[in-house]
């Protein structure tokens, strides 16, 4: 499933071919009205944790989710026929986005996008997100900050790879409780700082010197020591850990 900083990139990338701009909008799979869409100008693409929101001039909000196999597919030709399976297309004259297998794909009134921002907790990639209030959710959580950085209302955006990652890089072990405002504030900094990295990249990073490599995730051994990396089930997610920068 992508991540936030992919989720961000979707969003500044479509917003600098689309936004401000009249699209031609449609459904080609069927499953999903366009013609709302058509014809209208798209003032902004937003990104919201794993979320995309679309405004349009006088018509509900488009919210997409592309769970674990949506992707977008861009055609610098906008007379490319669109692929089987293609949910929503957005085009102009310039540029066509084809939106294919989402986990959501739904007009949204005020109301849906009001209880929508409601639902998720601060995002590490908005200029918007109070550290306070992300401090503050994560410390209320009653569980490992493992299982915490997952659940989408307590920070939005973070995944599996990141939750390896930022707990790597901020010595927490998946499993830590009770954490502190400071520890809790540096590990928001830290995702802050990174996932911005990863949304530019297009990539998760965390080693900023050595942009495709990982300190834990999916790796038998720690990058940084070479102790063997542990993993066990948390949050439904396989966690990992280095036994010696991030001890138990």
């Amino acid at each position: 499933m992508p991540e936030g900083h992919l989720t961000h990139r979707h969003a500044r990338e479509q917003h600098a071919d689309l936004g401000g701009r009249v699209v031609r909008a449609a459904g080609p799979q069927g499953r999903f009205d366009a013609g709302p869409y058509d014809g209208r100008a798209l003032r902004s693409v937003e990104a919201l944790g794993k979320h995309l929101l679309y405004h349009f001039d006088g018509a509900p909000a488009v919210h997409v989710h592309l769970g674990m196999r949506g992707i977008f597919l861009r055609y610098p030709d906008p007379g490319t026929p669109p692929r089987a399976g293609t949910r929503l297309r957005l085009a102009t004259d310039d540029v066509a986005y084809d939106l294919i297998a989402p986990s959501t794909c739904e007009q949204l009134d005020a109301d849906g996008v009001a209880a929508l921002r409601a639902s998720l907790g601060p995002d590490p990639l908005r200029d918007d997100a109070p550290e306070e209030e992300a401090v503050r959710r994560l410390r209320a959580f009653r569980g490992p900050v493992g299982a915490a950085v997952l659940d989408q209302k307590v920070w939005a955006g973070v995944g599996n790879a990141w939750r390896a990652e930022l707990l790597f890089l901020t010595g927490l072990h998946p499993g830590a409780r009770d954490l502190d405002a400071a520890t809790a504030g540096r590990l928001w900094e830290a995702a802050r700082t990174y996932m911005a990295l990863g949304r530019d990249a297009g990539q998760v990073v965390s080693d900023p010197a050595a942009p495709d490599e990982r300190w834990v995730y999916k790796r038998e051994h720690c990058r940084r020591c070479g102790a063997a990396v542990l993993t066990w089930q948390l949050a439904s997610r396989t966690a990992y850990a280095c036994p010696v920068d991030q001890p138990g």
